[in-house]
């Protein structure tokens, strides 16, 4: 039996109570919408976005509300949803503003390195009357952590560049969740002196001299292989005759996607650095 008295916090401090068997969920946030489903909440999500796809094919069966920035309010308000869940990174204020003047409960969350995942589960499973599940999902996310830390401790740290679009060029600041799961397996992001969290970027030699490897993510720009190679072309060019960089695809959901896809995204990491398994 739910404890009514029970309260959870959320990323900007707000306090929500546990909801009730009626509650029905709008989440814009495509990670978390997949941690619902984890949870056991599948049939509380009554809209969803565009990029929300996972699990297939259960979530095929959710409405779509538009994107993560471009949402249809109007959809959203037919919904009638009693929570909506949101993300500071990807998702804009001034939407989210306009959808609290008729959403009652707005669950903001902000992971931004891997143990965060933790509270997530927390804040989600308690709201929503599956505090158990989170547990177990809490267990399971500690052992792969503590596998990866262990597994990953004694090879060298390498500065490794993470690139997320092209034209220009983006990347990931030190201060994202991207860059902290990286750092767990000793690839550490160089420092670019910007304050802007992803970062343009020009691939310069000064640059380019601290880096060791490339990776060039599938989302939200889908590199590709022919990408690969135009970048080592590129790079033999700018690195003046250095050695040549290893540069290579990498899964973004694995490396960005918070929530219960963190599990099997730590597992993923740990192959592909520690195992020396090559993984795109």
């Amino acid at each position: 039996m739910r404890d009514v008295n029970t309260s959870f916090t959320d990323a900007i401090g707000r306090v929500h109570v546990p909801a009730g068997d009626d509650a029905r969920i709008v989440c814009l946030v495509p990670s978390i919408t997949e941690l619902l489903f984890a949870l056991g909440l599948g049939d509380k999500v009554v809209g969803r976005t565009g990029f929300c796809v996972h699990p297939k094919p259960q979530v095929r069966k959710v409405p779509k509300i538009g994107g993560t920035k471009d949402v249809h309010l109007e959809r959203v308000r037919e919904l009638a949803p009693t929570h909506l869940i949101v993300n500071i990174d990807e998702n804009e204020k001034p939407t989210v503003d306009a959808l609290a003047e008729f959403v009652p409960n707005i669950v903001v969350t902000h992971p931004n390195a891997p143990l965060d995942n933790l509270p997530l589960y927390r804040l989600i499973g308690g709201i929503f009357d599956r505090a158990e599940a989170a547990e177990t999902l809490c267990r399971r996310f500690l052992a792969e952590y503590e596998a990866t830390e262990s597994a990953c401790a004694g090879k060298p740290r390498e500065c490794v560049l993470y690139l997320i679009w092209k034209d220009p060029w983006m990347t990931v600041s030190r201060d994202t969740y991207i860059a902290r799961t990286l750092a767990l397996v000793g690839w550490d992001t160089p420092e670019l002196g910007s304050a802007d969290r992803y970062p343009e970027l020009q691939l310069a030699p000064e640059l380019l001299r601290k880096v060791d490897r490339v990776l060039l993510s599938s989302e939200p720009y889908a590199f590709r292989e022919r990408h690969v190679e135009q970048l080592r072309t590129l790079l033999s060019r700018v690195r003046d005759g250095r050695s040549r960089i290893d540069v290579s695809l990498i899964d973004g959901e694995m490396t960005s996607w918070y929530g219960s896809r963190a599990i099997e995204g730590l597992r993923y990491l740990h192959a592909m650095r520690c195992d020396g398994v090559s993984r795109a």
